[in-house]
């Protein structure tokens, strides 16, 4: 068998492999994927669901010298099968090579990736699996896919009464059949935490001190994860999670940080929420600053109802 033949039926990290040119390239793949969805242009595929698989392959850009286990600074593998997710919730399809077209375009829109093979395989049409591949680089895309539009969450910031609060739970089940993303926000514990008199190092420290104040939170209520990163935070948002923010890295990362310390935590919420362009932030428990760049409403801690 010759090797183009043998190469036709290899999986697509073997083709990628096999066809990349001179320039050196990392890979990420998705194996063996399988969901069952509507799809196909024939009456008998019409009304029922059948499975089928993906398999992906991206060519990105080498990882920087200072990548530092930075999972913001990679092509993450939740943008794969967002991807397809997102492709498959748009419309009902009748070809592979559609599908496959749209979620090649839609991984190509992420700043690292180069190149991307797809092979898609309906498994349930016959003894066999039936399916198209394609190849396809940023420079072949004749348009960009549209973006999604992000989602706008709720933010809530606690203070101390309030996550103490027997309302705590009530607050959490009210805001959660609102069917939009939250996000909850706290400050540091009433526990005093270490002085240096070193503006640098205190902003650390007030950092962690708010830290520990969200795993506290989320002991409360095992709804509520803590998350660090905004590649958490994306996937907890699409995915209906409830996040308890822990700020360092995106405080510390942040190109355009916030101008007031953690020592003053709604103001930081404020900053947090403006960063994601968020619908509203409740504060129970807490005063109001002034001038807030976001939509903000008081509520006492011993309120019941938000």
């Amino acid at each position: 068998m010759s090797s183009e033949i043998r190469l036709a039926f290899e999986h697509p990290s073997e083709r990628a492999a096999a066809t990349a040119s001179g320039r050196v390239l990392d890979r990420i793949s998705l194996r063996d994927h399988t969901v069952e969805v509507e799809i196909g242009a024939f009456q008998a595929e019409r009304g029922s669901t059948q499975r089928i698989c993906f398999n992906v392959v991206v060519e990105v850009t080498p990882l920087p010298d200072d990548v530092d286990d930075d999972v913001d600074r990679i092509l993450s593998y939740d943008k794969v099968t967002e991807a397809i997710a997102h492709e498959l919730s748009e419309e009902r399809l009748n070809l592979l090579e559609t599908l496959a077209e749209r979620v090649a375009e839609r991984i190509l829109l992420e700043p690292q990736a180069v190149r991307v093979f797809v092979r898609i395989e309906k498994l349930d049409r016959g003894p066999g699996a039936l399916g198209v591949e394609i190849v396809r680089s940023r420079d072949q895309l004749h348009h960009e896919a549209e973006l999604e539009e992000p989602p706008h969450p709720r933010l809530m910031y606690l203070s101390n009464a309030a996550i103490n609060s027997d309302n705590f739970t009530g607050w959490v089940d009210q805001m959660q059949s609102r069917q939009r993303p939250l996000i909850l926000c706290v400050g540091g514990h009433e526990l005093a935490v270490p002085r240096t008199g070193h503006k640098m190092t205190e902003r650390r420290i007030d950092l962690l001190a708010i830290e520990q104040n969200a795993w506290r939170l989320a002991a409360r209520d095992d709804r509520c994860v803590v998350v660090s990163t905004r590649t958490e935070l994306d996937w907890a948002m699409k995915n209906g999670q409830i996040s308890v923010w822990a700020p360092s890295k995106i405080v510390l990362d942040a190109v355009d940080g916030p101008s007031a310390p953690p020592s003053e935590p709604v103001e930081l919420a404020v900053w947090f929420a403006a960063t994601l362009e968020a619908g509203e932030l409740i504060v129970i428990g807490a005063d109001l600053p002034e001038n807030p760049a976001v939509p903000l409403r008081a509520v006492s801690e011993k309120q019941s109802e938000l």
